[in-house]
């Protein structure tokens, strides 16, 4: 080991020195700025050249008590090497020895500091105050707030209160001290309250004797010439005063800098502003980040050091590490605010500081006794800035408390007027509120969008209620997004319409406070009323399904209460019909919900309106079975369809007539009308998706990759099915999304492409439960219960099929009923369970009868058939074979005639018919051009080719 003495020594290698007591390295004679870890990883490895290192040791040693893994090691290391040179340079320096730690390899020269170009600490000792051991975070922040200051002489530090602006400023002073050869002067404005005073602070801190009224004069001559850094830190209050002052010292002291901190900029000549911003805190929704994901973030970081610091055996664990990212999303990345939480986690655990977030006493939480008295509680840092403010921008303040998230300038307006701020004063304000920190600014694809950071908002909100004006401006926030919303809608509506809700998203948490403020003890119903009308399309569009049908049935429960008039009921019923028919199931509710709002919609002569409810009419019959009565709907559109003369209407007719046909067993019509949906129509892509949650294109392209294959071509099917897949992706769509696996489902289980058809239902049933889909997890059981059939798991296939059943007989959800019954069926007769196996299938196309013709009645008298031929009673499984054929001959079904030729030939053969097999055979497979590697093509030519 080397002497204890020689941390006083300079430590050069190649073309760098490094000083470990003063903390700095330098390169070629010029200070090179390194992270904190990054330096502390240099200094051990150099005092230990030549040894290897064992990372656990290393980790120990860099990290003390805070609990990291090798990965935040290798991160540092990598940005060592880094700052060394390139890979190849560093290389030479620090060397990886797999398997057992780190090696520094370079030679080494130690010189005493005094015989080393040291910086000089002596007027740092009385000026400055010391720096954070151990800064979080803002490493390249000092690296650029040093090279600006370096260019442009007068650098001001901006931001919101606690967010470590001081921190970063004393960085990078420290970091300056041998360049200005330690003349850096810090000047704490904070306790002054007397702006006169302001000149005479500046002179008494670089020790200059006042003797006149006027010290500026004896200030400037001392100035001049002098290569000086003044450190004004705490300027908001005293801004009037200091910024001419500062703007005349930097323009008549060629050699002086300043740097400055402050909640808003000084707005001078020559001024640059560095505007610094919250640590970077894990993402939202990163639920799937691991402890060393969320370590890698700065604030995550602070946060379990701070922990660390006042509990010495603290070790995070993989369980509280989700806690801290939300801690630290829900402090904004503000460094005091996330220290005075993390001191609270001695007396209540994190899960205890999470929860008492929401509690306006986290707001009265205290910090570092040495902290100034505007830093030692949040309340007292967000009260400096708010008691400096004028009126206006106070009650401007106080009225942005109300909204939650992002929220736009004629928002703000709107909010503003009802405190009889007038719209400029308002503008004003608010421009001023953003230049003193106080808002933020949010990224928005559109425009830009204003927000409070959390904290704020709990501040102001509490002034807010103190001040008696809560319910105006909560009255005027939920008036605003009423028509703020109800404009969208009627921009939308029309069936040419390339509008919508989805720009639109980010209102989101401020449309669901007004509703929840609108139908409270205290809000106003008819708002609440009006409102949840405007959001119905919007809760559809953003498939927030389970949200629509809560404010709808809200709204609708209160029509006893609050005249509601026929287009907003008409509007409440139609969303209300979609919400439960997707999410509860297909209730007598739902039928009764959209016949009503078509009856108005008919009283009222809208006819877009009609032809949409004619839309959620079809998709209601199809999914209860009703497959006539769905061509029935289509029919009925396509007379409304005529009266609008509209092309976007005449194909979502045509498509709602492709898809019965398809269902009833046209297949032949069905190709005809959904052709179309090959062709992409962005335009109508809004009027699909906007009032009904579902794009009609998809529904149509599903339809058509079906009866592409049931009419003998199985490779277009399968085009047809991945392209739907990919297209209703791009919409980002859920529920339209759901529909398209569902359908194309079948089309793999039907060519035998069972890998891919196992994919697309492991992701349908995951789907379905994220967004809270009900029969749709059902139908992906079942899919994975006739997979589980085909592939010989008969078991579990049962099981799966069974579960799925009960579950869409329950809903009502009948679409696919008949389809599992006919897996469940073969599955039964499987395990030589024949007489359960007839009863089921006999059930299923009893169930067809209710409603006449059904696409798969030839594949169920089939399975029927094989029933009944594994049961020795050829005779009656030949009639069944028979009519399989004639039904899939009538519906133009070639896949569903092959299949029934192979069974009927099959029997045959067993008979000694082997001729009679083949002249049935033999054509059928003669008319396949494509898919000839499909299961059924395959093993149909394998009938053929089977020897007497």
């Amino acid at each position: 080991m080397p002497d204890t003495n020689d941390q006083d020594s300079a430590i050069s290698f190649g073309a760098f020195r490094l000083f470990p007591k003063l903390r700095l390295l330098e390169k070629d004679g010029a200070p090179l700025h390194l992270g904190g870890r990054a330096l502390d990883i240099l200094v051990f490895l150099a005092e230990r050249a030549g040894e290897v290192i064992d990372k656990r040791e290393l980790v120990k040693r860099i990290w003390a008590d805070v609990n990291v893994d090798e990965g935040s090691l290798r991160f540092h290391i990598t940005s060592l090497r880094k700052a060394l040179g390139d890979a190849g340079e560093g290389a030479r320096y620090i060397v990886n020895v797999p398997g057992r730690g780190y090696c520094f390899t370079a030679p080494l020269l130690r010189t005493a500091t005094a015989d080393s170009r040291s910086p000089a600490p002596a007027a740092s000792s009385r000026s400055l105050p010391a720096p954070l051991a151990r800064m979080i975070g803002r490493d390249d922040a000092v690296e650029r707030i040093a090279t600006e200051l370096s260019l442009h002489r007068f650098v001001t530090i901006v931001g919101p209160g606690g967010i470590g602006k001081t921190s970063v400023a004393l960085a990078v002073a420290h970091a300056q001290l041998a360049g200005f050869d330690g003349q850096v002067y810090f000047i704490d404005f904070g306790a002054l309250t007397d702006p006169r005073l302001v000149p005479g602070t500046i002179a008494a801190a670089l020790g200059l004797t006042i003797n006149s009224d006027d010290p500026m004069p004896g200030l400037l001559t001392l100035l001049r010439g002098r290569r000086t850094l003044l450190l004004f830190d705490s300027c908001e209050h005293i801004l009037d005063e200091l910024a001419p002052l500062a703007e005349r010292i930097v323009r008549e002291a060629p050699e002086l800098h300043v740097l400055a901190t402050s909640r808003e900029s000084f707005r001078t000549e020559g001024e640059r502003v560095h505007r610094l911003f919250p640590l970077d805190c894990p993402p939202q929704g990163g639920g799937g980040l691991s402890m060393a994901d969320i370590l890698a973030y700065p604030a995550s970081q602070l946060f379990v050091e701070r922990i660390a610091e006042s509990l010495s055996e603290f070790e995070l664990s993989e369980e509280d590490a989700p806690l801290v990212a939300d801690i630290c999303r829900r402090l904004d990345g503000i460094a005091l605010a996330i220290e005075l939480a993390a001191g609270r986690v001695n007396a209540y655990g994190i899960a205890g500081t999470a929860s008492l977030l929401d509690s306006r006493f986290a707001l009265m939480w205290r910090g570092r006794r040495s902290a100034i008295p505007r830093h030692q509680t949040l309340s007292a840092a967000l009260s400096w800035s708010y008691d400096l403010l004028p009126a206006a921008e106070s009650a401007t303040l106080r009225g942005l408390s109300v909204f939650v998230g992002p929220f736009t300038l004629e928002a703000a307006l709107a909010v503003a007027s009802c405190q009889g701020i007038n719209e400029a004063e308002a503008i004003d304000a608010i421009s001023n509120l953003l230049s003193k920190s106080l808002i933020a600014t949010s990224p928005a694809e559109r425009r830009l969008r204003y927000r409070l950071l959390d904290t704020t908002r709990a501040f102001v909100g509490d002034k807010l209620v103190e001040s008696g004006e809560a319910a105006r401006v909560a009255r005027a926030h939920a008036e605003y997004f009423r028509d703020f919303l109800h404009d969208i809608s009627v921009k939308s509506t029309g069936m040419q319409s390339t509008g919508g809700f989805l720009p639109y998203a980010d209102h989101l948490s401020n449309v669901r406070a007004a509703l929840t403020w609108s139908f409270s003890e205290s809000g106003d119903r008819s708002i609440g009323v009006d409102l949840a009308a405007s959001a119905a399309q919007f809760f559809l569009e953003l498939t927030l399904l389970t949200e629509c049908y809560r404010w709808t049935r809200q709204a609708l429960a209160s029509a006893d209460a609050v005249a509601v008039d026929s287009r907003k009921e008409m509007t409440l019923q139609a969303a209300l019909g979609v919400s439960v028919m997707f999410t509860q199931g297909n209730t007598e509710g739902v039928r009764s919900a959209f016949t009503r709002s078509l009856q108005l919609a008919q009283e009222l002569d809208d006819l877009h309106w009609q032809l949409w409810l004619l839309r959620g009419l079809h998709i209601y019959l199809t999914r209860v079975g009703d497959f006539l009565g769905a061509l029935g709907t289509g029919e009925q559109g396509e007379a409304v369809a005529r009266k609008l003369n509209d092309p976007t209407s005449t194909l979502n007719v045509e498509w709602m007539l492709g898809v019965a046909h398809h269902l009833i067993g046209n297949q032949d019509k069905a190709v005809q009308f959904c052709g179309s949906a090959m062709v992409h129509n962005p335009g109508s892509q809004r009027l699909n998706i906007g009032h009904l949650g579902y794009d009609d294109r998809i529904v149509a392209l599903v339809a058509l990759a079906r009866g592409l294959w049931l009419s003998g071509r199985p490779d277009r099917a399968i085009e047809a099915a991945r392209y739907t897949v990919r297209e209703a992706e791009l919409l980002e769509q859920p529920l339209t999304l759901g529909i398209s696996l569902i359908w194309t489902i079948h089309v793999y289980l039907w060519v035998g492409d069972w890998a891919s058809a196992d994919s697309l239902i492991e992701r349908l049933i995951d789907h379905a439960a994220q967004h809270f889909l009900g029969p749709y997890h059902a139908v992906g059981i079942g899919q994975k219960g006739e997979l589980l059939v085909r592939r010989g798991d008969i078991a579990g296939g049962i099981e799966h099929l069974r579960r799925s059943q009960a579950t869409l007989y329950a809903t009502r959800h009948r679409i696919m009923t008949t389809v599992f019954a006919t897996a469940l069926a073969e599955g039964l007769a499987a395990q030589n369970q024949s007489d359960e196996a007839l009863r089921t299938i006999d059930e299923a196309i009893a169930q067809i009868g209710d409603h006449g013709e059904s696409f798969d009645m030839p594949e169920m008298l089939r399975v029927k058939g094989d029933i009944l031929a594994q049961s020795g009673r050829a005779a009656e499984a030949e009639s069944y074979f028979r009519q399989s054929l004639a039904q899939s001959r009538r519906q133009c079904a070639l896949g569903w005639e092959l299949r029934g030729a192979m069974s009927l030939a099959r029997l045959w053969q067993r008979a000694g018919r082997k001729r009679d097999a083949q002249t049935l055979l033999g054509p059928l497979v003669a008319q396949y051009h494509e898919g000839l590697s499909s299961r059924d093509l395959v093993a149909a030519r394998e009938l053929l080719e089977a020897p007497n």
